[in-house]
């Protein structure tokens, strides 16, 4: 289980430069197993929540628990050794390094040829085409992150999140992705933590975790959750008006 208690997190401003709380106050418990959707308007702290459990953030007050123990203050190179594996939204290149590499270095072992086509049929990538490439430039954004998102499911961590996993993915690639996410959490014991707006990756949750203004809103079903969005959003749109 994820335990963040009494979270705070400050940052400053990137528009006035003054420390704000980005997450302010925020408990939250995550079951071990289940499939987590967070969202909320942006800015509201869904990112910043998912990089204080990563460990790229340290919480300004407050603490973060794996299964108890307390690992507030470790690195996120700590955080990973316990099992938190980690997709970010624009994914890091690493030139020279092939995606061969890149999933067997993420797995911890060499892959079987067969263990690599699975991964990449996974993000619907054909393992020919793309195994021998370099993670560089040479990859377009919505590869690069389907490559990412293969890499973080070869690491089989009992913990993964996936920041905005759809972004800058077509149509296509995306209805994919949603599928292989709930296939995994079918048959997977790894706890699924995803970062999303899409109502499509939203409705297949076990619990959807509704994140504003730093501060837990609400949290229940998908059934539950999806009417408080609609509601932040209408009124976002009346701000917007005014």
């Amino acid at each position: 289980m994820i335990s963040l208690k009494n979270v705070t997190f400050r940052a400053a401003d990137e528009k006035t430069g003054q420390e704000k709380n980005i997450l302010d106050g925020l408990s939250l418990d995550i079951e071990s197993g289940k499939y987590i959707v967070v969202t909320g308007p942006n800015g509201g702290g869904k990112t910043s929540l998912a990089k204080v459990i990563m460990g790229i953030y340290t919480p300004t007050s407050g603490s973060v628990l794996l299964d108890g123990r307390d690992i507030t203050d470790l690195s996120v190179t700590e955080h990973a050794k316990l099992g938190i594996g980690f997709g970010f939204q624009n994914p890091p290149r690493f030139k020279g390094m092939t995606v061969r590499d890149l999933l067997s270095v993420a797995a911890g072992r060499k892959l079987s040829r067969a263990e690599l086509c699975e991964y990449m049929t996974m993000v619907g990538l054909c393992a020919a085409d793309y195994l021998t490439r370099e993670v560089d430039s040479s990859l377009s954004g919505g590869e690069m992150k389907r490559i990412e998102i293969a890499s973080v499911l070869a690491t089989n961590a009992p913990v993964m999140i996936f920041d905005e996993p759809e972004a800058g993915i077509d149509l296509w690639s995306f209805h994919r992705l949603t599928e292989t996410f709930r296939k995994y959490h079918e048959k997977s014991d790894s706890t699924l933590i995803i970062i999303s707006h899409q109502e499509r990756i939203i409705s297949q949750a076990d619990e959807v975790v509704l994140v504003a203004a730093g501060k837990l809103s609400g949290r229940g079903t998908p059934q539950e959750i999806l009417p408080q969005i609609d509601s932040f959003a209408a009124r976002s749109c009346k701000f917007d008006e005014d």
